[in-house]
């Protein structure tokens, strides 16, 4: 008998892989953003989890008994791709980053976490690079894996674990020498060190290796380099020859400079970019994270009424460096470092690429096929194509006229099935 229920589970599994293996959608909209130019009057084939087939609606294979969704006022373009996060934190003006650190368990981080994955995905953002467990040790890694399995709902993840520190560099701090605090990141210093350190995270599940190249450790608190030149290019030769990128947190000029030397794939922040650091970045390919949304809200805790006040020199001096990016032909991938502002609100950042000057389209090509080229991820994801994964989102209106339209979401498809509403 037991056999026998077995056997039969067998079959009815099977019997469901090729169901979804055959199911097919035809999705049509008013317009469709591919990943690089919006077109009108196309359509697209979804069988399994796969893009079949793309173009105008006329030219596509037969759809015959395949579902039909039609969004005649909205646009379909690829599922957003989230380029800095940090599931496992919340907003600063709810609990302070020392506080999360230091006062929440990693059960709770990752609940919380778990819930952030879930409005991440239903906001469209169908990918997500996650680039620090800030303290919860390899918690990311296991919610990257909770999510593969089915067990909770969740955007594609790519994962940094516990990033790497300088010692003595990062938080929290201020405490008496007698009294030891957990930190928020993993600290390594000189070749033993990072040899040992990167080669761990590795082993542990990191598809992202991320280093703090510069902190606020200054004599009087302001930002400065931390790791040597050299040390940047050990990480980064090690890292890559295991297949993986290394990212860098960097808001100095100098810190940027040696990252962008070392041959790091990203440079996170970059407040304090100057145009011969910029420039440097365009000729070694090296491509800037703004994350504009995390300095304005900031601000925003710290008193400033957006709006009403004042721009404060923050973000007068971050507009200046955006702009100066741009004018130097930096490619500009789309994170917000979401965390410090709600996860869900992704497309917040989105809005500021465009107000600090970036078109529209521009802003969609980061947040799609940029991104995926940038993080490895082009052939799978991005852009809408034959061969790509269905990870689509719907919203309504035109996007490229007015990118606050990504908020209006009517539809979500992560892996051919719908996940939203």
């Amino acid at each position: 008998m037991r056999s026998f229920l077995l056997s039969a589970a067998a079959l009815l599994l099977t019997a469901g892989l090729a169901a979804q293996a055959d199911s097919c959608t035809l999705i049509t909209a008013g317009y469709v953003f591919d990943g690089t130019e919006l077109h009108r009057g196309h359509a697209l084939l979804v069988r399994g989890d796969t893009i079949a087939a793309t173009g105008p609606r006329a030219g596509l294979p037969d759809a015959a008994g395949c579902r039909v969704l039609d969004f005649p006022d909205g646009t379909l373009l690829p599922g957003l791709i989230e380029g800095h996060a940090h599931l496992l934190l919340h907003p600063y003006n709810e609990v302070g980053w020392n506080e999360q650190v230091l006062r929440e368990s990693y059960a709770e981080r990752a609940i919380r976490g778990g819930l952030h994955a879930g409005r991440t995905l239903r906001a469209g953002f169908t990918t997500v690079r996650d680039l620090g467990s800030e303290g919860a040790g390899y918690v990311d890694v296991g919610l990257k894996q909770a999510i593969e399995k089915g067990v909770i709902p969740g955007p594609r993840l790519l994962v940094a674990g516990k990033a790497i520190v300088a010692t003595g560099s990062y938080g929290p701090g201020g405490f008496i020498e007698q009294v030891e605090v957990p930190l928020g990141a993993e600290e390594a210093d000189g070749v033993d060190g990072i040899t040992r350190v990167v080669r761990d995270q590795i082993g542990h599940g990191a598809d992202v290796i991320k280093v703090y190249a510069d902190y606020r450790w200054g004599p009087n608190g302001e930002a400065m380099p931390t790791f040597t030149q050299e040390e940047l290019e050990l990480m980064v030769r090690i890292a890559n020859s295991s297949g993986r990128p290394v990212v860098a947190h960097a808001a100095t000029a100098e810190g940027m400079r040696r990252a962008t030397l070392a041959g790091v794939a990203t440079i996170e922040h970059g407040d304090d970019g100057t145009p011969e650091v910029f420039a440097l970045m365009a000729e070694r390919g090296v491509a800037l994270c703004p994350t504009l949304a995390a300095g304005d809200a900031i601000s925003q805790y710290r008193g400033w009424k957006k709006g009403t006040d004042p721009e404060p020199d923050r973000i007068s001096q971050k507009r200046q460096s955006f702009r100066q990016a741009l004018d130097a032909g930096v490619t500009i991938v789309a994170g917000g470092d979401v965390g410090v502002f709600p996860h869900g609100d992704n497309v917040r950042e989105l809005e500021m690429m465009v107000d600090y000057g970036m078109e529209p389209l521009a802003v969609l090509r980061a947040a799609t096929s940029v991104n995926a080229d940038a993080f490895g991820l082009s052939g799978r994801v991005g852009r809408l194509r034959p061969g790509s994964l269905a990870d689509l989102l719907v919203v309504s209106g035109d996007p490229s006229a007015d990118i606050s339209a990504l908020r209006n979401v009517e539809l979500v498809i992560l892996g051919g099935q719908i996940v939203s509403p």
